[in-house]
């Protein structure tokens, strides 16, 4: 494995300054004064520190949210000048795309080039789309169908202060993904992100500023989960959630929420299905499926964790997605001849061997990796589990990491249930140059996001969402920008 690369001296000055929390458009220290180490997971060192948040942080920021949704600036802001604001930001970004891309790959892991060439610019691109929505947020005229004269018609309002709770996966993506929509309907905003990877978002607090975003639209508090999400969730002065992470913690988050009935978005775990028909392209279809699982060293959301192919070609397919994985150059992040980083955490790292060894002890096999690499930081080796059933934990539980699980199945008319036996239904994927059979079995697979011949494909106009334990409600396109919205119906009798 290669040896660590410094940051740029502009990204060390940003991680040597000392990090604060942005409420009501100033920064400050957290009511605890206390810390958070940031940990490089290439090699486990601390980087920075960011402030712990607690609830009395939470709630200045909902009092600054809740001042600034009702009155001020924001609230007499037109929704031409919302887009505005929003391009901005976007611009800001794009000027310093280097450096997030830096502090990005820093803060998670990842490869260098995936930030630089995926995750920055899709943030960049999102912003544009959401302000484009800013004047386009409309209700309706309706007909009613009482004796007399009527004009009746559908109002969409902001819903109000949201939270917006992010995960450690996509870091700057994620939070753009949820600032967006909820900006443009004009909603205000504390924005959580996930303590493991807080730098990017921290940054983006300072674009918000230099954009001129008034005081109270957006805070930003940092912190555990446990302490900074749950206050948020259950603050009475928040109307909506959106958060992406864990199943186990959007449960949670349910009966957080019921105090005051605040609306939820979650999107939740995954556990999807690859699935490889005999009339397969097969070289595209082992690089897709090869992609969808090790990209982001699994720790993707809609990864293609389980892989159903028919019995007389497992062999062929299996043993292309053994060369497949054996291609991915481990490494630190900045080394831009990586391909592969290490997981986000010890915790996560520990978690992922601990399935691979529960693998193990079940009868399963482990065609090939299988074991950490390297003796610092958080890398494991991208891994092909064979000989598994459908009761095993590494084919029901999402792993979240570089850990695919291989099925060879005889009846290619069991597909759909076997597609479907789990508790998830966040994405899969089909490969067959048989389109018609294709669609027929998408329609029966009960999934938010179904990709055929390729892997999976995102953008902020397409739906995002699950079905079954995978979530509630939809992000991106009109289904996002409406979950952020309340609707009013006017009727005036003329």
């Amino acid at each position: 494995m290669s040896a660590l690369i410094k940051p740029t001296a502009q990204t060390q000055t940003v991680l040597d300054r000392p990090f604060q929390l942005l409420i009501d458009g100033a920064w400050s220290d957290s009511k605890s004064g206390e810390t958070l180490d940031v940990v490089n997971p290439a090699d486990g060192s601390v980087i920075a520190k960011i402030p712990a948040g607690t609830e009395q942080d939470v709630d200045r920021a909902v009092v600054a949210a809740r001042l600034a949704f009702e009155a001020g600036a924001w609230a007499r802001m037109t929704p031409g000048d919302r887009a505005k604001l929003l391009w901005r930001i976007a611009d800001l970004i794009e000027a310093r795309k280097e450096e997030f891309a830096e502090l990005e790959t820093l803060d998670n892991g990842k490869p260098i080039t995936m930030s630089t060439w995926v995750d920055v610019p899709a943030a960049v691109a999102a912003l544009r789309y959401w302000a484009g929505w800013c004047t386009k947020i409309a209700g309706e005229t309706r007909a009613v169908d009482m004796p007399g004269e009527f004009v009746a018609m559908t109002l969409r309002e902001p819903v109000g202060v949201v939270g917006l709770i992010t995960p450690w996966n996509f870091p700057l993506m994620s939070a753009v993904s949820k600032l967006g929509p909820a900006l443009a309907a004009g909603c205000t905003v504390i924005l959580k992100p996930a303590e493991q990877t807080s730098l990017t978002a921290l940054r983006l607090g300072e674009v918000l500023l230099d954009a001129d975003v008034p005081p109270g639209v957006v805070n930003i508090i940092t912190g555990l989960g446990s302490v900074v999400g749950a206050a948020i969730a259950e603050h009475g002065g928040v109307d909506k959630i959106s958060f992406t992470g864990s199943t186990a913690v959007g449960k949670s988050l349910i009966g957080a929420a019921r105090g005051n009935l605040k609306r939820l978005t979650l999107e939740l775990g995954g556990k999807s299905p690859t699935i490889i028909f005999p009339d397969a392209d097969l070289e595209s279809a082992i690089a897709g499926a090869g992609n969808s699982i090790f990209r982001n060293s699994g720790q993707i959301c809609v990864a293609g964790s389980r892989l159903y192919v028919a019995r007389n070609q497992f062999d062929q397919v299996v043993d292309g997605l053994v060369k497949f994985a054996s291609e991915f150059k481990l490494g630190p992040g900045l080394d831009p001849a990586t391909t592969m980083g290490p997981l986000v955490s010890d915790a996560q790292h520990g978690r992922v061997l601990d399935y691979i060894a529960s693998a193990r002890a079940e009868g399963a096999s482990v065609i090939s990796g299988g074991n950490a690499f390297g003796t610092e930081g958080y890398f494991v080796e991208p891994t092909i589990i064979g000989d598994v059933n459908p009761q095993m934990r590494v084919v029901q539980e999402e792993i979240f990491g570089p850990v695919l699980v291989a099925t060879a199945v005889d009846d290619l008319d069991e597909l759909a249930a076997l597609a479907n036996d789990s508790i998830y239904g966040l994405s899969a994927s089909i490969w067959t140059q048989d389109i018609s059979s294709a669609y027929k079995l998408a329609k029966k697979i009960r999934a938010g996001t179904i990709t055929i011949n390729s892997g999976s494909i995102a953008g902020p106009n397409l739906p995002f969402g699950g079905f079954k334990q995978s979530g509630w409600g939809r992000e991106n396109g009109a289904d996002g920008i409406e979950s952020f919205t309340e609707l009013k119906t006017v009727i005036t009798a003329l």
